[in-house]
């Protein structure tokens, strides 16, 4: 099925750490001190956003006084910094799958909506760096996913053609924004998720990421 794929572009949250949990302890506190109060099932709207998207939609659902979005936005990579150095797993089946395309000499890169301090904060306490041959932000980016333009940009550091791409994602923006790049997908969904219709646009859908190994 991937005998033409070279590079491996993953997303980070919910793929390679088991961080969205965190997100919502992190996103919880802080917009609870800004008066809203947001369910899990709300905060699903935002997985693979950029965090300066996901105040400015909160802001929008439900405005609140004096608004410093500079300042939430700090609050909550502090908050999650902390939580990452002292909570944060990788997800099942990471290592051996980084391990196998490493033997087989693929390019290997992280592409993340989340900030470059927070993707280094990751790479470090999950001792990914070994693995990793770049790591790219939608931070940078014009537009965020499910904007494809931080797996375009990904590539052609790459020295990649999009279809010799293949993109790990977990949420649902991340695959749209992986079929906009004309890449092949496998999205490893949260389990309350993982029988929806839309994971059906993806090249495969898996438990974990150490069922890739049999695609192999």
């Amino acid at each position: 099925m991937f005998e033409h794929v070279n590079c491996f572009l993953f997303d980070m949250d919910g793929l390679l750490v088991d961080s969205e949990p965190l997100w919502k302890i992190a996103e919880k506190e802080v917009f609870g001190k800004l008066g809203l109060s947001l369910d899990d099932e709300l905060l699903r709207q935002v997985m693979g956003f950029r965090l300066n998207e996901v105040i400015a939609h909160w802001y929008r659902y439900q405005p609140w006084e004096n608004p410093d979005f500079a300042k939430t936005e700090r609050e909550i990579i502090d908050c999650m910094k902390s939580l990452i150095q002292h909570r944060a797993t990788a997800m099942p089946g990471v290592y051996a799958v980084l391990e196998e395309l490493q033997r087989r000499n693929a390019k290997i890169a992280l592409a993340s909506s989340s900030s470059i301090e927070l993707i280094e904060t990751v790479v470090e306490k999950l001792e990914l760096g070994p693995y990793l041959q770049r790591c790219f932000s939608a931070q940078n980016e014009t537009y965020g996913k499910p904007h494809p333009a931080i797996f375009i940009n990904a590539a052609e550091a790459m020295q990649a053609k999009p279809h010799e791409c293949l993109v790990f994602e977990d949420s649902k923006n991340g695959m749209i924004a992986a079929l906009a790049a004309r890449m092949h997908c496998i999205v490893v969904p949260e389990e309350a998720h993982f029988e929806k219709a839309w994971w059906s646009l993806a090249d495969a859908r898996l438990s974990n990421l150490e069922e890739f190994l049999k695609l192999i």
